[in-house]
């Protein structure tokens, strides 16, 4: 149902995966970029307006071309991610509760 990337976190559900209208709760923000192995500045400033782990966040809705960009709503807050942004962003989806 969902795709699961494997690297980083083991088997994770990325953020980007979720669908329009479905909720789930942050796990991680993976920080490190896997091909340098250095920080990830995007994920830093992520971390810094809020996509912390045990967060809820909700897809609003996904850009017409390829879904590209994702708005995001934690709180009463939106933002819109990229999708290459919201890969940076592992999660918990959550099952059988209405958004």
């Amino acid at each position: 149902m969902y795709t699961r990337k494997k690297g980083l976190g083991s088997d994770a559900v990325r953020l980007s995966a979720l669908k329009v209208k479905q909720a789930a709760t942050i796990t991680k923000v993976n920080r490190i970029e896997v091909e340098s192995e250095q920080q990830d500045l995007v994920a830093i400033r992520l971390e810094s307006l809020g996509f912390v782990p045990g967060t809820r966040v909700e897809v609003i809705t996904k850009g017409v071309f390829g879904g590209d960009p994702i708005l995001i709503q934690i709180g009463f807050t939106r933002f819109a991610l990229r999708k290459a942004e919201a890969e940076k962003i592992e999660i918990q989806v959550e099952e059988g509760v209405p958004a």
